[in-house]
């Protein structure tokens, strides 16, 4: 089983429907699997096969996804790289992962050897490839999986691993996210997220359907604005962040969204304030999706109404969820099972039965379930500040925090004491020209009135920037706990 030959397969009579638009470019998926099928016989060329790790280092576009689709087509490995990491990361993952060979565009990271991946100018970018000899075999076990890809967690809570994904387990996300997303032929998708990190179950699976993809990332925000008013999008896989933004557009009236059937928040907990100003202006909810690298899109909240908001709503049919360790208030550690789900860590090299126990997997997160089964986040299990034998949850702080006027936004994280375990405390990043006028006590008495004594931070440092990963998540490591 191959994932680019299922792609051409489900597409096969939509061969003339433009599949990526990318500024003034646009291309067919006759054209795209073409341009595939010609990067493959050069990568071929240049001895890259079956299960050689194939690290790719690229900007978003047309040539990030034909690249992908070729390195995927011979059965080699995808190992996406973001140009946002800092060249230490860049060769960690290089040198974790084992790559055999690493495609990168020009100038965004330098090593002898390189050779032009193409020479009949079939690519916009100028990709370089290395083949970097690289002798060390991984697990025989990673031969018989017929891996497809491999992703590095976000790293938010310590070192990431290395998830590994076969073929079929893409084959099997993508049918179950997509019983919540239903994309059609019909769908023009707008994207602003990085390849880098969002691609298996969503690229992939709007390429299996037929959609259109209109991406919007390069030039943000004008390009998501024209997307919308000159594409007619009808679909929007976004951060909060993204969605703010729209909200507050001078440039978008409240029935600019009105070819929008859905609109997806993903990559990070979706604030209160931020869902209302949506609302406010556009006049329907935003769908909070709740993914993971190691599981898929196993929560999606389709209920449009303001009392299900900051739920991530109920399983999708494929998966099933449990609640284990619960306290008093109904939280405890999550647990999901359901197809599609990794198949291994990478480094260190751990199988899918040494990392779940019965298919269950334990996600790190910490959540309640309501009597109408909808699921609920509130943080990470690692997060969790034991103050005086109570639990503060760092997000439910955080989002308190969010909400005063001055604050652009904020991080909680415990601190060693000797009586009470561990002191909440808190980083600020203020809104520009604030500095000055703000009154911490007054801050502390918007805490109280909206959270118990004890979860208020101790202690307000005020930052510049907090510490933040690739993909934008904030970086919990290295924090003096």
């Amino acid at each position: 089983m191959n994932i680019f030959e299922t792609i051409k397969k489900e597409t096969q009579s939509l061969t003339g429907k433009t599949a990526v638009i990318e500024g003034d470019k646009e291309i067919s998926y006759e054209k795209l699997f073409s341009c595939a099928d010609i990067t493959a016989t050069c990568l071929r060329e240049k001895d890259v096969s079956r299960f050689h790790r194939v690290g790719l280092l690229c900007e978003d576009s047309i040539d990030y996804l034909t690249t992908s689709l070729a390195v995927l087509s011979i059965s080699a490995v995808l190992v996406p790289i973001s140009h946002d990491q800092s060249d230490n990361e860049i060769r960690d993952i290089i040198e974790r992962i084992s790559l055999d060979y690493l495609i990168f565009e020009k100038g965004t990271f330098e090593e002898e050897g390189a050779e032009s991946l193409l020479s009949e100018g079939l690519l916009e970018k100028q990709l370089l490839v290395i083949n970097r000899n690289f002798s060390k075999l991984p697990c025989n076990e990673y031969f018989k999986i017929n891996p497809a890809f491999i992703r590095f967690s976000s790293g938010t809570t310590g070192a990431s691993k290395g998830v590994v994904l076969s073929h079929e387990a893409i084959i099997e996300r993508t049918d179950a996210a997509d019983k919540g997303l239903k994309i059609t032929p019909e769908d023009n998708v707008l994207w602003v997220l990085s390849m880098s990190f969002h691609f298996v179950v969503t690229i992939l699976l709007f390429l299996r359907r037929g959609a259109t993809i209109v991406l919007c990332s390069q030039r943000f925000p004008e390009a998501l604005i024209e997307g919308i008013i000159e594409h007619k999008g009808t679909f929007i896989y976004a951060s909060p962040f993204h969605y703010s933004l729209l909200s507050r557009s001078e440039l978008l009236s409240e029935t600019s969204l009105d070819n929008i059937r859905m609109a997806v928040s993903t990559a990070m907990k979706l604030p209160d304030a931020i869902a209302e100003q949506f609302s406010e202006k556009f006049g329907f909810e935003l769908a909070e999706a709740y993914g993971i690298i190691e599981v898929g899109l196993p929560f999606l909240n389709l209920n449009a109404t303001k009392d299900f908001r900051g739920s991530v709503g109920t399983p999708l049919p494929d998966y099933e969820i449990k609640i284990l360790k619960k306290g008093s208030d109904g939280v405890g550690e999550i647990y999901i099972k359901g197809k599609g789900m990794l198949n291994a860590y990478f480094s260190p090299w751990k199988n899918r039965k040494g990392i779940m126990k019965s298919g269950w997997f334990k996600t790190g997160d910490l959540g309640r379930i309501d009597a109408t089964g909808h699921l609920t986040l509130v943080g990470r299990e690692k997060d969790v500040i034991n103050f005086a034998g109570m639990k503060v949850f760092a997000f439910e702080v955080e989002s308190v925090l969010n909400e005063y006027p001055p604050v652009k936004e904020s991080m909680v994280y415990g601190v060693s004491h000797p009586h009470y375990g561990q002191l909440p405390v808190a980083m600020i990043v203020l809104k520009n020209g604030v500095e000055s006028s703000l009154d911490l006590n007054d801050l502390r008495r918007f805490c109280y009135h909206r959270m118990s004594q004890y979860k208020v931070p101790k202690d307000f440092q005020i930052v510049d920037a907090l510490p933040k990963t690739a993909s934008g998540k904030v970086k919990r490591e290295n924090i003096p706990h």
